[in-house]
């Protein structure tokens, strides 16, 4: 496995050199990364292996941290994006064990019925609205959002998440090479001609690089805030109508009920839906 990494990692490289990054590259941000601080490293290794096997005019990036003014911490942190002439695919990687519920409009999951996550898809909207911030908006209908899961859970989601023809797509780490090519096979029956040429490709790529910030002062920051916040949310249980605190019971009860749409609800303003 080390081997087969360094090849492809040899091979990403030689990749890079024909597009001529105006100042940073991928390899020099991976350099001056903590990746062994990150959670799930092993499995963000495993995609960017899977992204190495792409064609040599899909160009990726990984981990990438940029501006985004609509965050709490004022950035976005983007784990993985592809930039393919038919589609810019952003991913999302979770490494959660246990059965994930959820559904493409409600805004919290559950893991195991229990325990709450927002809505990876809706995060991931965040991380593309920040790519849209650096770059033209003759792009902005080409991106395709993904959220990659590990085998160590089981996804009990909505149908929807799993269609090909979706443009927001939940699928385990090892397909989703396979998801790719799928929905790029699609959009080639749809569209005569490539969405993004060699130089709308590299032009995205450029910009992202250059975009990228690597100082670890900020990106260890960036990390400190997501924790703090999720300190401050993390007993935030109240009822959307009257704003009364419930018990994490009653919060997984509403979460994991359809009718309820996502959002909590006191007992009391439970009854306005019998």
């Amino acid at each position: 496995m080390v081997f087969s990494f360094l090849f492809n990692k040899k091979k990403h490289s030689s990749k890079e050199i024909n597009i001529t990054p105006k100042s940073k590259s991928t390899e020099s941000n991976k350099n001056n990364q903590p990746w062994a601080s990150r959670k799930g490293e092993l499995g963000e290794y495993k995609i960017t292996i899977q992204l190495d096997q792409f064609p040599k005019n899909y160009l990726h990036h990984s981990d990438l941290l940029l501006r985004n003014d609509k965050s709490s911490t004022g950035y976005s942190q983007i784990d993985h994006v592809i930039i393919t002439p038919y589609g810019i695919f952003v991913i999302e990687t979770k490494n959660y064990q246990g059965t994930i519920y959820g559904g493409k409009d409600r805004k919290m999951w559950l893991i195991n019925g229990k325990f709450k996550m927002m809505n990876p898809l809706l995060q991931n909207y965040g991380h593309i609205q920040a790519i849209k911030n650096n770059v033209n908006k003759k792009y902005y209908n080409s991106f395709i959002s993904i959220v990659s899961f590990t085998k160590r859970c089981t996804l009990k989601l909505g149908e929807e998440l799993r269609k090909i023809n979706s443009n927001q797509l939940v699928v385990y780490d090892i397909e989703l090479t396979e998801f790719i090519n799928r929905k790029i096979a699609v959009l080639k029956l749809k569209n005569k001609e490539p969405f993004l040429s060699n130089e709308d490709i590299n032009l995205i790529y450029n910009t992202l690089s250059n975009e990228n910030i690597i100082d670890p002062l900020i990106r260890k920051q960036h990390i400190e805030n997501i924790k703090n916040n999720k300190a401050i949310n993390i007993n935030d249980h109240k009822c959307s109508i009257c704003q009364k605190t419930v018990s994490d019971k009653v919060q997984s009860f509403c979460l994991s009920n359809k009718k309820f749409e996502g959002k909590i609800y006191c007992f009391e303003h439970q009854k306005d839906f019998s």
